[in-house]
């Protein structure tokens, strides 16, 4: 691979096929421009679809417009959750302390607008000055008794998957009060909680369907159109079903070893990936019938969309996918479905695959694959050029570097608007892809 990187940059980039594991799941090196977001960015987009929760910002008024509205999640009951609310720190609360105003904040929304739940989020400036944020949040509880949980997330203490972390954390602050005892768990525990997935587009309540056809009930969605109710009933799930490991496999651990709810990865995208996982659910929790429902279910579904997909094979055959997203189970999808639409995968990257992950995705692409951890733009920008990539398939930070290059792209992060899971997900991105790759305006910027 004959291209100028970093040095420390050197052991998470590879290509596929066997060899060495790469090195992942660190902080980003200093100075590379990573694609991440900060600690409090990666918090809040994990608990801000909780519909009926407020999201109190600790800082500047900059961090609550930076997550504004962050994800492109839908409700079926509270509109709260799009909002931001914040204490506006100025340079005298840095001089002189913001617990003050802090305490104001909560106790006009209590007045107005009387909620269960409350996340304070302490950002950068509070991490500087020490409010004690805790202390809040603890008296704000006895005052006005209801949940005010602190969210630490000051940017410069680690990256976004540190945020995935204390976001989890909070949740199961939230729920932990509301644990069985082992013997009301192995009588009364049924269904599945679903971890991971943020609605976006709708796509939680396509899984939710999903596995009300096969005869599995679901407890709490965590955080997809969540509210307070539903989550304080996630100690009462015989599964817990994680569908992004990257922001969720902390809590399933978690709640694995403190509330003894065991998990299970999932992936629903795609039709291999969406199909295995709904059998593996039926298998674990549904009911005598549940696998047979689940299989006569997939093998319908898939049936159903087969004639669109194959129409557009012809028109994707032998072009070059980049692909860089969140985590590896998604990388791990996309590989697939790039590959059943006869394309090639020719870069693939995550923000926070796992050392297994990057076996699976090594173990799916050719030889000539670059496979990379947390790259940064300029890597990007190389390989896609070096792998001569038709499209890639990333967030919204990859879009703008995509159409600089004169290649199509992909949006399968937070912000799309049209849902990309299950089966009907299937048809939506088979079409996306290819009147990406097929525009016209390709030809006019030759």
């Amino acid at each position: 691979m004959k291209t100028s990187i970093l040095e420390e940059r050197q052991k998470s980039i590879g290509a596929g096929g066997a060899g060495r594991g790469l090195s992942c799941d660190q902080d980003s090196v200093s100075g590379s421009v990573s694609q991440r977001a900060c600690v409090y960015c990666g918090a809040r987009v994990v608990l801000n679809p909780i519909t009926d929760a407020f999201h109190i910002v600790h800082g500047p008024i900059g961090c609550a417009s930076y997550t504004w509205d962050i994800r492109g999640s839908l409700t079926s009951g509270s509109e709260l959750y799009r909002n931001s609310f914040s204490t506006d720190l100025q340079e005298r609360d840095v001089v002189f302390g913001g617990a003050k105003k802090l305490a104001a904040a909560i106790e006009e929304i209590v007045a107005d607008y009387a909620p269960k739940l409350i996340f304070v989020y302490a950002t950068c400036i509070v991490g500087v000055i020490g409010d004690d944020v805790d202390a809040v949040c603890r008296d704000a509880e006895r005052r006005f008794g209801i949940r005010c949980i602190p969210v630490k997330s000051p940017g410069f203490s680690g990256n976004k998957s540190f945020g995935y972390k204390m976001a989890c954390n909070a949740i199961m602050e939230l729920i932990l009060p509301h644990r069985l005892s082992e013997e009301a768990y192995q009588k009364e525990a049924t269904g599945v909680n679903i971890l991971g997935d943020y609605n976006l587009a709708g796509e939680m309540w396509i899984i939710e369907n999903y596995l009300r056809e096969i005869g599995v009930p679901v407890h709490a969605t965590v955080t997809g159109d969540a509210s307070y109710e539903s989550l304080i009933s996630a100690p009462r799930a015989a599964l817990n079903i994680v569908q992004c490991a990257g922001s969720m496999i902390y809590l399933a651990g978690r709640m694995e070893e403190e509330l003894g709810v065991p998990y299970e990865r999932v992936s629903f995208f795609g039709v291999e990936d969406t199909t295995d996982s709904l059998l593996r659910v039926a298998r674990r929790v549904g009911g005598p019938d549940a696998e047979d429902r689940a299989r006569a279910f997939c093998a319908r579904r898939a049936r159903e969309i087969r004639p669109v997909v194959e129409a557009y094979r012809p028109h994707l055959e032998g072009k070059r996918a980049a692909i860089y997203v969140g985590g590896g189970f998604k990388a791990i999808s996309l590989i697939r479905q790039f590959q059943s639409m006869g394309m090639e995968p020719v870069v693939v990257g995550t923000q926070t695959g796992r050392p297994e992950d990057y076996e699976v995705i090594r173990s799916l692409v050719g030889q000539e694959c670059v496979v990379l951890d947390d790259a940064n733009p300029a890597e990007l920008e190389t390989f896609m050029k070096l792998k001569g990539a038709d499209i890639l398939v990333g967030g919204v930070k990859e879009r703008p570097l995509a159409y600089k290059l004169g290649v199509a792209f992909c949006d399968h992060n937070h912000e799309r608007r049209h849902a990309l899971a299950g089966f009907e997900g299937v048809v939506n991105f088979t079409k996306e892809i290819h009147d990406s790759i097929n525009s016209p305006v390709w030809r006019a910027i030759a």
